[in-house]
């Protein structure tokens, strides 16, 4: 008797692409995406950061089946079992898994970071991943990605929320870098390792009133320019937020920009990629998990003072503050996800308006509709005045299907 055929969820265009390819593999759920922009006249199709995490996905699973098309705007993906840094399988000589991303890719290394650490917490191993190589940019990027320190800061605390402890994961950065020219290549080096391996995440309650702003933590980094950039970025930051709060410490840090082989000498020599500078802020709440991060870089063409970077990135954070509810829009997605793949009770989120209407929390639902969770219950809160909505979810229990195996 022939086996039968999968069933496909059918999607389309690029948007969410790295969150629809983590509902697959989470859920074991074959996809098909096409129309992939098709309409392109210079790059039809996967962009190179894609395919870079289309082969970051085949090392840290086992058995998962990808194919594209010729003109790449459409593939097929059936998902395998969460193996993560197991020897012989993406895993080199030792317990961490080499990931080299090209120079052509224009998105931080938090686009790879995000879908990674949802993850990790399902895998039958630890999550050892060294990423290296030409397109590495640790900083914030004009495509919206968050900086490693607002992804260390801001994001990484929120999976003590769900049983999943935070101690035991771990974000090395190796070598800082930014945006280089066009807004692509950095040449960077950062090192996660995702020990915090569980059988189901715990369900959420977070539907509280948010508090209020107790301390405001953040980074200034410069790479390969003036160290003297950072104190300017500190020292505007801190005169539109000393106002609000009186605990702030913005910590400074200066690295050599790296220094990489120049393809356009012919004698072998090397050249410097990843200049520039940056702010990160983390403002925390004095309820438990009530995180808002703020990032503001030096856009790739230049034409920006200091004083204007820490000005717009304090600015940011007070609007990510009044926005309301108990998460950030950066990290709503992760809690959201993480809520729908956890056991199966009701859990409860308290968001901003804004955020909920926001076309990426949006899509979220849809796609995890598609991919058979529950729909979300939705109602305004009563105990105060503010605009926030509760949002219920059900978890569909799925949990870590390789422990079970295992």
């Amino acid at each position: 008797m022939s086996a039968s055929r999968p069933e496909f969820v059918k999607l389309t265009g690029h948007k969410n692409f790295t969150q629809r390819l983590v509902l697959a593999t989470l859920t074991g759920r074959s996809l098909h995406i096409s129309k992939i922009r098709p309409n392109s006249p210079t790059s039809p199709g996967l962009a190179p950061h894609e395919v870079s995490f289309l082969r970051l996905l085949e090392a840290i699973t086992n058995g998962s089946s990808m194919q594209i098309s010729y003109t790449g705007t459409t593939i097929t993906y059936q998902p395998g079992l969460i193996t993560g840094a197991v020897a012989g399988y993406g895993a080199g000589d030792g317990d961490i898994i080499e990931h080299n991303i090209p120079a052509t890719c224009t998105r931080g290394i938090t686009y790879f970071l995000l879908p990674l650490c949802l993850l990790a917490p399902f895998s039958k191993a630890h999550m050892n991943v060294r990423f290296s190589g030409p397109g590495v940019i640790t900083a914030a990027t004009e495509t919206g990605d968050l900086s490693v320190d607002s992804f260390r800061t801001a994001i990484l605390p929120l999976y003590d929320l769900f049983g999943i402890p935070a101690v035991r994961i771990e974000l090395r950065i190796l070598q800082r870098s930014c945006m280089g020219q066009r807004g692509s290549g950095g040449a960077g080096i950062v090192e996660l390792r995702f020990a915090s391996q569980v059988r189901l995440p715990k369900t959420l309650h977070l539907h509280r009133n948010p508090g209020r702003i107790k301390r405001i933590r953040g980074v200034a980094y410069a790479t390969g320019v003036s160290a003297s950039n950072n104190a300017r970025m500190i020292h505007s930051a801190r005169e539109v937020l000393n106002a609000f709060c009186a605990d702030i410490h913005i910590a400074a840090q200066y690295d050599q920009a790296p220094l990489v082989a120049d393809p356009g000498d012919k004698a072998g020599g090397k050249k410097r990629m990843g200049i520039g500078f940056g702010l990160s802020l983390v403002a925390e709440s004095n309820i438990t998990g009530v995180l808002f991060s703020a990032d503001t870089i030096v856009p790739s063409k230049g034409g920006m003072v200091p004083e204007d970077i820490g000005k717009r990135c304090a600015y940011q954070l007070l609007d990510s503050i009044s926005q309301g509810g108990c998460v950030s829009g950066a990290a709503a997605p992760t809690i959201l996800t993480l809520m729908a793949m956890g056991s199966e009770d009701v859990g409860r989120l308290r968001v901003g308006r804004e955020i909920l209407g926001s076309e990426g929390i949006i899509e979220l639902a849809r796609d995890l509709k598609k991919f058979g969770a529950s729909s979300w219950g939705i109602r305004d809160v009563d105990e105060d005045d503010t605009d926030d909505i509760i949002i219920a979810v059900k978890g569909s229990g799925l949990g870590n299907v390789s422990r079970k195996v295992a």
